[in-house]
């Protein structure tokens, strides 16, 4: 910290935030802390912690007691992730604040049945009574399927409730019911976010979609002269970005002058439509010749999580490398599996050493043949199983809260609307720390 001296901007927006939590947090809960990117938020964030004298919030353990603090959460795993690899203790949203909910095999079976015994009552009616009753049949199809998806329950225990300050990172995705459920446990909540990013999927983020108290615009000189923070700054502002090359590491060329071979030597993919996702991997697969099977090929796949799993310290947008990959049936096969750091991941061992991971097939299988009700056929036999798939590509949605050295963006024309299309390029842009290619 030494090093670093804030701008006077800066050192106002630390100023604010202490202000706030010393004298207004009892009348205003939530102070929102903006900026885009380059604008140093992390810098203001880390002298007002210092400034307060907080310090990271301690759980209470057998024969140690509580020590409130800060605690520091994110929407997204990987997001956390990142933090921790910085220093900042973090955990995502959900893990802080719920306990996971989920229909046991008996509840869901029961469900099933009364479904099948209106079948045959409906195959009893006609007309329009026989067109209700499927209607109602539906709505159960709809219900169990439901049931089938883990449920969040608020935890009134949470860390939350014996936190001094939450401190909520990359917020652009939370919504408005999770907001709420934050807010519930009464507590300051400091929100870092940036309005030029994308929104939750559904809806519209609850606090990005509020005035900030401060909102940092002064990007840094070190910033400005970022090609990368540059461009992203045009695509915000729906300027148009040109062809051509904007430094040594930074261009935005036609898709039709780069082969796939390019491509994967050109850093991490990032798309915006599923199907778009689908076929670039297959692309780049083959260009890898790796397309001989459907199953990942070993340690020269790139692979990434979908699901956390926090007993193997898997997290949903982690890498991970498989090696002696053993196809075991029709639903998963197996495989040695270490992280991104190079640790290995598997359930421990009498010896010490990690056992394989059994990985569920289907996820790999979409991209032979997409497949809507596959997640309500496997639901039971998924429960115990890691959730993964190719990762050569992503969506920009899936690429929140990372970030890689070099990125390859490729421009499928995502957005339903001029604001969604420039939230999308300014987040995915924003995504590469050095090397950048845009390619439309």
């Amino acid at each position: 910290m030494t090093d670093i001296t804030p701008s006077d901007t800066q050192h106002r927006a630390i100023t604010a935030i202490r202000d706030w939590f010393q004298f207004g947090s009892k009348n205003q809960q939530v102070f929102r802390l903006f900026g885009f990117a380059g604008t140093g938020k992390s810098t203001v964030l880390k002298f007002a912690l210092q400034e307060l004298g907080l310090e990271p919030h301690r759980s209470a353990s057998e024969g140690v007691p509580c020590v409130p603090g800060v605690v520091t959460a994110t929407f997204t795993g990987k997001a956390a992730l990142v933090l921790r690899r910085k220093g900042t203790p973090a955990r995502t949203i959900h893990s802080l604040i719920y306990s996971v909910i989920e229909a046991t095999e008996e509840e869901v079976e029961k469900a099933e049945k009364k479904i099948d015994e209106a079948k045959v009552e409906a195959r009893k009616l006609t007309g329009f009574e026989r067109t209700m009753a499927e209607a109602t049949i539906e709505a159960m199809r709809q219900a169990v399927s439901e049931m089938k998806r883990p449920r969040f329950a608020l935890n009134p225990k949470s860390d939350a409730a014996h936190a001094e300050l939450i401190v909520l990172d990359e917020v652009s995705m939370v919504g408005e019911d999770m907001a709420r459920d934050l807010m519930s446990f009464e507590k300051p909540i400091l929100v870092l976010g940036d309005p030029g990013q994308l929104p939750p999927i559904e809806g519209a983020g609850a606090f990005t979609n509020d005035p900030p108290d401060i909102m940092l615009t002064e990007i840094h000189r070190q910033a400005a002269e970022s090609a990368i923070i540059r461009l992203a700054t045009m695509a915000r502002q729906g300027q148009a970005i040109g062809f051509g090359q904007y430094d040594a590491h930074v261009w935005k060329m036609r898709k039709m002058d780069v082969t796939p071979e390019q491509a994967l030597r050109g850093g991490q993919v990032i798309c915006g439509l599923n199907a778009t996702r689908l076929q670039l991997n297959n692309g780049m697969r083959h260009a890898a010749g790796l397309s001989g099977s459907l199953l990942p090929s070993g340690p020269a796949e790139k692979i990434i999580c979908l699901k956390n799993q926090n007993d193997l310290g898997l997290i949903n947008g982690m890498f991970i490398t498989l090696d002696d990959v053993v196809d075991e049936n029709s639903l998963y096969f197996s495989a040695a599996v270490t992280d991104e750091d190079g640790n290995r991941v598997g359930p421990a061992q009498q010896d010490g050493s990690r056992g394989r991971l059994r990985i569920y097939k289907g996820h790999f299988e979409d991209h032979l043949a997409f497949d809507k009700h596959r997640h309500d056929r496997d639901w039971k036999s998924k429960r115990m199983l890691t959730e993964a798939t190719f990762g050569w590509a992503i969506t920009g949605h899936k690429s929140q809260g990372s970030q890689w050295e070099n990125v390859v963006v490729w421009d499928d024309g995502l957005g339903r609307s001029e604001e969604d299309r420039r939230r999308w390029l300014y987040t995915v842009i924003t995504r590469a720390e050095q090397g950048l290619v845009i390619l439309a």
